[in-house]
C-alpha cells in the first residue's frame, strides 16, 4: 500500500513538474500583437511612432528576452475613409493594444472598440475629443500622452523675434480640433498682452503657399500650432518664410527642425518614449487603460534651426527660452 502511494506521489509530482516545464516553455515563446495607426506621414507623427517602438522593444528586452512583438502598422495617407476602414481592420484582429497616433486616428479606433485597451500620443486634449471621462482617470479603455504645447511661451518666444509692430499671423487647420484649441490659447494670450493677430485658416497643402503670399508685408511673424496640416506642410512655409524674412515659431521641435525659426516645446520622439512606458504598463503589469491618468510631455527645450534663423538675419545665439 505504501508502495502504491508512493508511486502515485511520484507520477503526481512528475506530471506537475513537466506540466511547469510546458508553461515556461510557453512563455519563452510568448507574443503580443501590436496595432498602430497613423492619420498622415510627416516628421512629429513619424518621430513618435519610432520613439515607442524603441522604448517597448526596449522595455519589453529587459523585462524577458524571449517576449516577441508583432507590430501592425496602418497608415491613412490623410484619408478619412482610409483612416476608417484600417481601424476596423486594427480593431477586428487579435490586438494586445493599439497605438493610436493623432487625434482623427485616436477617435476612428475608439469608435471602434470598447474593450481593447488603446492607447494614443499626439493627441492635445483626449477630453474634448471625447476618448476619455477625465484626464485623471480615463474611465474608457483609452489613456494615453497629450501633446499640447506651452501656447503662451510660444507666442512670448515670437515676439522676441519679430522686428516691428505687425500683426502675428497665425496659420492652422480648422477642421483639426486640436488646432482649433490652441488658436484659442494664441487668442486669449493676445488679448492680455494687446497683441495683434492675422489668423488664416487652411484646408488643404495647396493652400498653404497662396495663405502665406497673401500674409507676407501684413505680419511680423507666424505661428504654427502643432497641426497635421502644418506639419506636412514645413518644406514649403520653411522656404516662404526665409524669402520673406519673416520668424516662424512652431509647437513642435520637429516641425521647427523641418522649416520652422525656433520652438519652446515637445519632443515627440521622448513622447512616444513616454507612452510606451504606459503601453508595457498595460501589456505587462496588466494595468487597466480606464484607471491609468492621461500623461504629458515630462520634458520641454527650446530648439533654434541656426540655419534658418541666419537666413531671415537672426543670431541663432541670441534666441533664449521665454
Amino acid at each position: 500500500m505504501k508502495k502504491t502511494l508512493v508511486g502515485l506521489l511520484t507520477a503526481a509530482m512528475a506530471v506537475l513538474i513537466l506540466a511547469g516545464c510546458s508553461n515556461n516553455s510557453a512563455s519563452k515563446k510568448e507574443t503580443y500583437n501590436v496595432g498602430i495607426l497613423q492619420i498622415v506621414p510627416h516628421g512629429s507623427l513619424d518621430a513618435a511612432r519610432k520613439g515607442f517602438k524603441e522604448e517597448l522593444n526596449k522595455e519589453i528586452k529587459d523585462h524577458k528576452e524571449s517576449i516577441k512583438i508583432n507590430y501592425n502598422y496602418q497608415n491613412a495617407q490623410g484619408d478619412q475613409s482610409n483612416l476608417n476602414s484600417m481601424a476596423q481592420q486594427l480593431t477586428q484582429k487579435k490586438n494586445d493594444l493599439i497605438l493610436g497616433i493623432a487625434t482623427p486616428s485616436a477617435q476612428a479606433l475608439a469608435k471602434k472598440t470598447k474593450t481593447t485597451p488603446i492607447v494614443v500620443t499626439a493627441v492635445t486634449n483626449l477630453k474634448s475629443a471625447g476618448l476619455v471621462k477625465n484626464d485623471r482617470k480615463p474611465e474608457t479603455n483609452v489613456t494615453g500622452t497629450k501633446d499640447l504645447g506651452p501656447v503662451d511661451e510660444q507666442i512670448k518666444l515670437l515676439t522676441t523675434l519679430t522686428k516691428n509692430d505687425k500683426p502675428i499671423g497665425v496659420m492652422y487647420n480648422s477642421s483639426e480640433e486640436n488646432s482649433v484649441l490652441q488658436v484659442k490659447m494664441v487668442k486669449k494670450y493676445a488679448k492680455n498682452h494687446h497683441l495683434k493677430l492675422n489668423i488664416v485658416s487652411v484646408t488643404s497643402t495647396n493652400d498653404v503657399a497662396s495663405a502665406l503670399s497673401g500674409m507676407a508685408g501684413k505680419v511680423s511673424g507666424i505661428y504654427l500650432p502643432t497641426d497635421n496640416l502644418m506639419a506636412s506642410s514645413m518644406k514649403t512655409i520653411g522656404k516662404k518664410a526665409r524669402e520673406a524674412k519673416l520668424p516662424v515659431v512652431t509647437g513642435s521641435i520637429e516641425m521647427a527642425e523641418d522649416g520652422g525659426t525656433a520652438t519652446y516645446g515637445i519632443n515627440y520622439h521622448d513622447l512616444g518614449k513616454q507612452t510606451a512606458k504606459m503601453a508595457y504598463k498595460i501589456l505587462i503589469d496588466k494595468k487597466k487603460p480606464q484607471e491609468m491618468p492621461v500623461e504629458t510631455s515630462h520634458t520641454l527645450r527650446l530648439y533654434v534651426n541656426k540655419e534658418n534663423a541666419k537666413a531671415i538675419g537672426i543670431n541663432p545665439d541670441q534666441i533664449k527660452k521665454p
